[in-house]
Order: structure tokens, then C-alpha cells, then sequence
């Protein structure tokens, strides 16, 4: 596992191994196993698994069967069952194809190395959303002690990509529950991090079908806005209600740590506006 860590590690695994013909036990450096012999990762980063793309690969099972085999490690707490490290979708897609053997390549391994192995497998083929790739460097970070630093050299990523990524555990459940089922993408919901609002916006996305650019662009305008509303102190608050109740008219005042400011004169109509224009041009 070097710098570059499992980057190339799949490869390293797999890159030898020719297509296995599913009736031959004769293979070196591996063996098959029965489907029941195996069990689930339990650091496997995926939730959710694509039905529609099962089906299609215990399709092609059938028809040429295993061609990459499944990267196990004997399963602790299972005496007598191996753990899958690599390939839970071959697993689950061959058990649709009505296989009962599957080949296996064995590996000794640790927890941390399963999990590492577990996350390259699923980003280098694109399968992990946004959400859950979030969630596997936060395992990696809670139960195993990496730093981003770390995880960007073991991933081949820059440590901003793994900072956002990371980033987005910390919107509301619901944002978060949004890019999961791929409502929105992470682009679209990065902006939002921070947002006291950030629900109320992902509607808005959804609503307007917003563009990740559009999302940023409105983030700003909003950032804006909201530091332009700085708290009035309550001598302020006072003249502006006076100010308010000499001319009937809505006053805003805004003033600045510096005392610099702007007052704005609401008004309806000309007539209210002839009244302020006559009350300001008074000698």
C-alpha cells in the first residue's frame, strides 16, 4: 500500500487474473467458493445498490460468467466464512444468475486496509454517490485515525476534493437525504454548506431545476444580503420609528461599524413623494 495507496491496489489484485471459466476449479492463486459461504462487507461504503444494473451484470453472469474474481478475507467473527473485501455487486448479480460458485481470490488483510480497498473499488467504477462517499473518509477518519492529508494521497485526490466531500455531512438531513437519491448532485448542494437556510434553497433548486452555476451565483446574493443586514443598536432603531412616525412613511436606516450609512424614504405615490422632495429641499 504506497503513496499512491490502493489507487493502483485493485489492479495489483486483479490486473493478472484472465477470465475465469466458471466450470474449471483448476485456477491458480485462487479457488471458488459457494454463494453461502460468503458474507457482506461490513465496511462496505455503498447503501444502495442500482437493481435495474444488477440485472444486467447477471445477465452478462450467465452468459460468460465471473470474469473478475471476488477479493475475500476470512471472516473473525464468522469461523468458517469469508468476508468479501471486493465485489459484493458480482456477488449479489451471480446469485441473481442462479450461480452457486463463484471464484475468490483470498487476501490477508486488516480492517482499515478492507475499508480502503472497499471505497477505491466503488469510486474508481463510480458507484459511490456524493453522500456516501462523505461517509466512507469519515469512517476512515473517526475509526481509523486518518488525516485528509492522508486520505487524498491513499485516493489520488487533491485534499480539497476530500475537505467538500466531507464537507457536505454537514448540511440538514434532508439536503443530505436529496443527493442520496440523486435529486440533486453535490455540486448543486456544496454551495449550501453553512446556509442557515440550506433547505428552503435545495427547494428552490428542485423547483427551478437550477444549474450547479445558478446555485452558486444565488448562494452569493444571498451571502450578500444577509451581511448587509447587520444588527441595529437601539438608538438607531429609535430615530428611524421617530423619523417613521414625522412622515407616515416606511424609513430604513442602515449604518455601518464606521457610522456611515444610507436612509431610505419609502413611498406609494407622487403625492407622498412631493411631500418628502418639499420636505427636504426646506431652507
Amino acid at each position: 500500500m504506497n503513496k499512491r495507496g490502493l489507487g493502483k491496489g485493485l489492479s495489483a489484485l486483479f490486473g493478472d487474473i484472465k477470465k475465469v471459466d466458471i466450470n474449471s476449479e483448476n485456477i491458480s492463486n485462487q479457488k471458488f467458493l459457494s454463494i453461502g459461504e460468503l458474507n457482506r462487507n461490513k465496511y462496505q461504503p455503498r447503501t444502495n445498490f442500482d437493481e435495474e444494473k444488477l440485472n444486467e451484470l447477471a445477465k452478462s453472469i450467465k452468459q460468460s460468467g465471473v470474469i473478475q474474481p471476488i477479493a475475500v478475507r476470512e471472516d473473525k467473527g464468522d469461523p468458517g466464512k469469508y468476508e468479501i473485501v471486493a465485489g459484493e455487486r458480482r456477488w449479489l448479480a451471480a446469485q441473481k444468475a442462479g450461480l452457486h460458485k463463484v471464484p475468490v481470490v483470498i487476501l490477508t488483510l486488516s480492517d482499515n486496509q478492507t475499508l480502503e480497498i472497499a471505497i477505491v473499488e466503488n469510486i474508481q467504477r463510480e458507484n459511490l454517490n456524493a453522500v456516501e462517499e462523505a461517509k466512507a473518509y469519515n469512517r476512515l477518519t473517526k475509526e481509523f485515525g486518518y488525516d485528509q492529508d492522508k486520505i487524498a494521497n491513499m485516493m489520488s485526490k487533491s485534499r480539497s476534493h476530500i475537505s467538500n466531500t466531507l464537507r457536505l455531512l454537514t448540511l440538514p438531513a434532508d439536503v443530505i437525504g436529496l443527493i442520496e437519491e440523486g435529486m440533486i448532485s453535490a455540486g448543486q448542494a456544496r454551495p449550501l454548506v453553512g446556509m442557515p437556510n440550506a433547505s428552503s434553497i435545495a427547494e428552490e433548486i428542485l423547483k427551478k431545476r437550477m444549474s450547479a452555476r445558478t446555485v452558486e451565483n444565488l448562494v452569493k446574493q444571498k451571502k450578500t444580503k444577509n451581511r448587509s443586514l447587520t444588527p441595529q443598536d437601539s438608538n438607531i432603531i429609535q430615530e428611524q420609528n421617530e423619523i417613521e412616525n414625522k412622515l407616515g412613511l416606511k424609513v430604513s436606516i442602515s449604518n455601518k461599524k464606521n457610522n456611515s450609512g444610507k436612509i431610505i424614504i419609502e413611498y406609494k405615490n407622487l403625492d407622498q413623494f412631493d411631500a418628502v422632495s418639499k420636505l427636504l429641499k426646506r431652507d
